[in-house]
């Protein structure tokens, strides 16, 4: 997760996170028992991925963002990013 998240769930940061999940979205469900709160941060109230929201599977963008249905191999590093936007 990116630093910027962590001053939302400072629960969350300085930790190496690994849950059990095999798709994306199950992923962000153990980040909601983990962080209440963070689900709905990431995704919008349909559970969608928000907009300015990516999460990689290794170095794969997930393609399915409106169900996160996205496969999680056991070893498989998930990264979520909130893009950054100005001028």
């Amino acid at each position: 997760m990116t630093r910027h998240l962590f001053s939302f769930f400072p629960q969350l940061e300085g930790q190496d996170i690994t849950v059990d999940a095999k798709t994306v979205g199950e992923v962000v469900q153990a980040l909601e028992r983990l962080a209440p709160g963070i689900g709905f941060y990431i995704c919008d109230e349909r559970g969608r991925l928000r907009t300015h929201v990516n999460i990689f599977v290794g170095k794969q963008m997930i393609r399915d963002r409106k169900g996160l249905t996205d496969a999680i191999a056991a070893d498989d590093e998930v990264h979520i990013l909130q893009a950054l936007s100005g001028g």
